[in-house]
């Protein structure tokens, strides 16, 4: 039942309870605090710019001296600053003016080595919506192609800016890799390069450019204190919106359809190597006959993704991982039990991005001698630390890379 006194007495005596209390004189320690308050308040056009640095080395204060090192130009002795103001949204723009500065460079570099660019969702113009992989130019009819499948968090042809910016741009990069690929070994013909790119998955439309999250967060915005972007379906690359999908498009569309008949040697690091072993595991039946051999850094699978039986003995006898290790590269080390492959020393101790540029030529030299001979497979190999009784040393061949392979009878 409705409370009608309750209401009236409502109606009629709470607007004067508050007419009184607006009336009360405020104290001066209330008049204090909302000073003080107000002191705090800013006007949009009093919040500070977003800061801009120009994407040219020499403006930045930067040059490449003749051993292919980034240094300071007014000290040829100082590798790049980071630090360069307390805000560190100064820092990170900075930082993604050099980052820009060094993708341009690799890329031509790249180029010049003979990679040509090539737009995935297969067939879309230079301003849609696409990410760029880089190939060689006849992967369409070569024999042999090595693919590489990289992390999510770098850019294409891009290992590690932090060795780019303390050694090397090559050695940073993938020019020096490239270029033992297409080495000449022998009378053995040249394999052709796919470098894939799921790190780049961000479209910037204003831009007309495949981006990586680290460039989206540091897209210019009206004050340095403003949050990022929202992305949209906009932002999407169709067929390609995360780095599953993306590894799923160059297996399906670039080596299913446009080179069917090359044997196909992987090289992946980290999420790269999850995909395409998440990948090779459901459709094993259908590339089993043309998968040579595997080189994971740093996987992230483990035994419950190996399967058929098939595959896992696939992984078992033609796959080595490479991981973090201070040892030498190439020497064995534990992990066969959760990642069902032999694991060897990246000659890397503390970073996962550097683990290509530290092993890539023991990578390379191994899927060189798989590929030569089918027949042969990699014996189990295990250290003290996976089951307490192998001795150290114990499967070391005389070259020194740890390679361990028998002939299959």
């Amino acid at each position: 039942m409705l409370d009608l006194q309750g209401l009236c007495f409502s109606l009629l005596h709470i607007p004067r309870k508050l007419h009184l209390a607006l009336l009360q004189p405020v104290s001066r320690a209330t008049k204090s605090v909302v000073k003080r308050s107000i002191m705090f308040v800013f006007q949009r056009e009093d919040l500070p710019k977003d800061p801009v640095f120009p994407a040219n080395l020499k403006q930045l204060g930067y040059f490449i001296n003749d051993k292919d090192e980034i240094r300071m130009i007014s000290n040829p002795e100082e590798k790049f600053l980071y630090r360069i103001n307390a805000n560190e949204r100064y820092n990170e723009l900075q930082k993604e003016a050099m980052n820009t500065c060094i993708r341009n460079i690799v890329i031509s570099r790249l180029h010049d080595q003979g990679l040509e660019t090539l737009r995935l969702p297969l067939g879309a113009k230079a301003n849609e919506q696409h990410v760029p992989i880089l190939v060689s130019p006849t992967f369409k009819t070569d024999k042999r192609i090595i693919v590489v499948f990289g992390e999510p968090v770098q850019d294409l042809g891009i290992w590690a800016y932090r060795i780019i910016g303390h050694e090397t741009i090559n050695s940073g990069s993938a020019v020096d890799f490239s270029a033992a690929v297409f080495r000449v070994k022998g009378d053995s013909p040249t394999p052709g390069l796919i470098l894939t790119n799921p790190g780049q998955l961000v479209w910037h439309c204003a831009g007309e450019k495949a981006i990586s999250l680290p460039s989206w967060l540091a897209l210019p915005r009206k004050h340095a204190v403003e949050p990022p972007m929202k992305m949209t379906v906009r932002n999407k690359i169709p067929g390609n919106e995360t780095w599953q999908d993306h590894v799923t498009y160059v297996f399906d569309e670039v080596l299913g359809k446009l080179a069917p008949d090359a044997k196909i040697d992987i090289i992946a690091l980290a999420e790269g190597s999850l995909a395409a072993v998440r990948y090779l595991a459901e459709h094993w039946s259908t590339w089993k006959s043309r998968i040579s051999s595997m080189a994971l850094g740093n996987p992230l699978h483990d035994m419950n993704h190996l399967h058929p039986a098939e595959f896992a003995e696939f992984v078992s006898t033609r796959c080595r991982a490479y991981l973090i290790s201070d040892k030498e590269v190439g020497q064995p080390v534990a992990g066969r039990y959760e990642h069902g492959c032999n694991c060897y020393s990246s000659g890397e101790s503390k970073n996962v991005e550097c683990i290509i540029p530290r092993a890539y030529e023991n990578m390379l030299k191994w899927l060189d001698d798989m590929h030569d001979k089918p027949e042969l497979k990699e014996t189990e190999v295990f250290v003290s630390e996976d089951f307490e009784i192998a001795e150290p040393g114990e499967f070391n061949n005389d070259d020194g890379n740890g390679a361990v392979v028998e002939e299959l009878n």
